[in-house]
């Protein structure tokens, strides 16, 4: 079967041109062994489709695995045969009536839109895998699965799985702007825009598409939430028909494209004088671009919007808060089937350093919490993990779980702004796995993160969550080859939640480098170790910051200490950390739950590792560790380095065992990391070494 909207251009990526092993990340599909490829080959000499007019969905889901069991087998199967062979796999959408003997009726009817189905089917003189699902969305990401246990050597004989997402909005987010640039970007620049256009590198796009589809991934925003005078202009007439050819690529592997719009859009591209969200003419400018919108791209997943955030404008403006601004859109977006999604990354930007009581981890909920319930059905507002800024520790926010009325979505950061920019290796599933794991005990114990997000928690009917991307248009897609994972960590671990991080790694590492026991084992340690061993070097006990100001990248202890952003360590001569407590500080810990709240606001029972977010305590403190925070500073940054440097070392172990380009690129960062964490210990030492006057009880060298 030949698929009609193949796109076949030549690409423009650099750096290779979009060839070679990083290239491909989790889609390379290599050669398997003979005893691995015996029991394959046998179920994969045939593709049955159970469509007469596949859709062009369909089309790529049985193409992927037709390219995918060639690549691994040697051989690649007919598509759109008959069944005649003993065994064969088949493909299938619908009302899945096949299966019904086969597999428990309930279980079929809760598969919804995107669920899936791969069975081992044995009838009278015929054998075939059934890769079904309801939609045509469904079978593609089964085909992926189906293709994932070949990939990571698992057994097909007799397969029973039943799998559906536990969110139903899968997102990622691009910081990119139509320069090229991609703001807090460590993989080259922009896949979609150069000098102010779209670029036509419609194979690249199309392969991007794939490696979303692949992890379940079906949103992307594709514009930076800080809107530009260009990007301003991709709701009109001007661009919409680049950004429409862009939806279609993606819409063929179940993925709908969103926009980040700037709110003040009416003045520069209505000819308006206000983009007050109550006036009639404002209202009137947004249906206008609305419908022209979805007359371009019919499926059109809707608006990201931040309003009123780092200078950014919004309904403030105008005297109106965020729910007027928000709904207004919701408003031009409804009769489409468009929703908007609203950030909640709100504060105060301009703060005095010397205001103890203005803390900027309340902000968020302050904005939106007395908002809850006057949002309208289509707006989805988006949380980021902690109450500031993705650092490398910070508790979960209070919104979740503060937010009974209104749908939410949660937003995590692939790209490691604060976590070593693609350069360190810093692997993040085991931070967002604390995150949705993370109890808010809103309706009792159980209520977690991940209940809130999705909708559970409170049956909202939308849900979600959002990732910013780490990609750009290096040749292995993020630069630092390792930090596929995160990327691919992310999509897995937003389909099914209950993965642990330990199962996400391992299965990274089978696709990417194959299974050879060491090679897994090495590079799933070091994935597993490298978030802990990324904080030992940097902040200590959940401070946070720590960084340069502007690009954030290397250490500078009070680089952000007497600056306007309200992020600050306090540090002095007695102590160090933020009392945000009830008690005597800003009161941040009254905004979770009860069994929460107490827990954050009595430094006994306090975590250690979020001991100095929430209190400021003297530097000759206990931890529960025996340590005193000040020899815990010493000593983690020491471990940190020295860990640094064993990563190195491991890696160097597997030379031989992986090809040379993706060795070599992989160990030039590592050797960086190595370099950079001395200089993170030497800077945070020697600070509080002279801060606080009190010296290492080893008598290790601080400069």
């Amino acid at each position: 079967m030949e698929n009609d909207n193949k796109i076949v251009l030549e690409s423009t990526s650099r750096n290779g041109k979009g060839v070679g092993e990083g290239y491909k990340a989790w889609l390379r599909y290599p050669p398997l062994n003979l005893n691995q490829a015996k029991e394959y080959a046998s179920w994969c000499g045939e593709i049955v489709i159970a469509a007469s007019e596949p859709s062009a969905v369909l089309k790529n889901a049985c193409e992927e695995l037709a390219n995918g069991i060639g690549s691994m087998l040697g051989t690649a199967p007919q598509i759109g045969g008959s069944g005649k062979l003993p065994r064969f796999l088949r493909i299938t959408t619908g009302d899945l009536a096949e299966l019904q003997g086969a597999m428990e009726t309930a279980e079929l009817e809760e598969l919804g839109e995107e669920g899936y189905v791969l069975k081992t089917v044995r009838e009278p003189g015929r054998e075939y895998i059934a890769i079904a699902g309801r939609t045509d969305r469904g079978a593609l990401y089964g085909a992926f699965h189906f293709l994932r246990l070949m990939q990571t050597g698992q057994s097909v004989n007799d397969l029973s799985v039943i799998e559906k997402p536990a969110a139903k909005l899968r997102m990622i987010d691009h910081w990119d702007n139509m320069d090229g640039s991609i703001e807090r970007g460590y993989a080259g620049q922009s896949i979609f825009y150069r000098n102010g256009k779209f670029i036509m590198d419609r194979k690249r796009i199309r392969d991007y598409a794939r490696m979303m589809a692949a992890v379940g991934l079906n949103a992307i925003s594709i514009n930076n939430v800080n809107v530009h005078e260009t990007e301003t202009r991709l709701i009109t007439p001007e661009l919409l028909p680049s950004a429409a050819a862009a939806a279609d690529i993606f819409r063929e592997y179940g993925v709908r494209l969103f926009l980040s719009v700037n709110f003040a859009s009416p003045i520069p591209c209505g000819g308006l004088t206000t983009a007050d969200p109550l006036d009639s003419g404002v209202r009137r400018f947004w249906a206008e671009r609305a419908a022209d919108v979805y007359r371009h791209i019919p499926d059109f997943g809707g608006f990201l919007v931040k309003a009123d955030s780092e200078f950014q404008p919004g309904p403030f403006t105008y005297g109106r808060d965020h729910a007027d601004g928000a709904n207004m859109l919701a408003e031009a977006l409804r009769l489409y089937g468009g929703i908007v999604i609203w950030r909640c990354f709100v504060y105060d930007c301009l703060q005095d350093w010397r205001d103890r009581k203005t803390d900027r981890a309340r902000a968020a909920y302050d904005h939106f919490r007395p908002l809850d319930g006057k949002f309208a059905d289509n707006v989805v507002l988006q949380i980021k993990n902690g109450p500031m800024d993705f650092q490398v520790r910070e508790p979960a926010s209070p919104l979740f779980g503060g937010l009974r009325q209104t749908n939410q979505i949660l937003e995590l950061q692939i790209t490691q702004e604060y976590t070593g920019q693609q350069t360190h290796l810093c692997f993040l599933v085991p931070q967002w796995k604390e995150v949705l794991d993370f109890d808010t005990y809103a309706s009792g114990e159980g209520s977690t993160v991940a209940k809130a997000a999705t909708g559970e928690l409170f049956d909202r009917p939308l849900g979600g969550i959002a990732g910013v991307s780490n990609i750009g248009d290096d040749s292995n897609w993020t630069g630092h080859l390792l930090a596929q994972a995160n990327y691919y960590g992310y999509g897995r671990l937003i389909w099914r939640p209950e993965l642990t991080a330990e199962q996400i790694a391992d299965e990274w590492v089978r696709i990417t480098f194959g299974l050879d026991p060491v090679v897994v084992a090495t590079i799933c340690r070091m994935l597993l170790d490298s978030w802990i061993i990324y904080e030992k070097y940097t902040s200590p006990l959940g401070v946070g910051w720590m960084v340069n100001p502007g690009h954030h990248y290397g250490p500078n202890v009070d680089g952000y200490e007497y600056s306007k952003w309200g992020t600050y360590h306090y540090a002095d001569c007695r102590g160090v950390g933020v009392d945000r407590t009830v008690k005597t500080g800003t009161g941040y810990t009254g905004q979770y739950h009860d069994e929460v709240a107490a827990r954050f606001e009595a430094i006994e029972s306090c975590p250690d590792e979020l001991l100095l977010f929430f209190h400021h305590v003297p530097y000759t403190h206990v931890l529960k560790s025996g340590k005193t925070v000040i020899q815990h500073i010493y000593d983690t940054h020491f471990e940190g380095a020295e860990q640094a440097d064993k990563l190195v070392d491991a890696w160097r172990g597997l030379q031989g065992k992986i090809d040379e380009a993706r060795y070599e690129s992989a160990l030039s960062r590592l050797q960086e990391q190595s370099k950079h964490a001395k200089e993170w210990r030497d800077v945070v030492n020697s600070y509080f070494l002279r801060k606080s006057g009190i010296d290492d009880e080893q008598g290790r060298t601080i400069y």
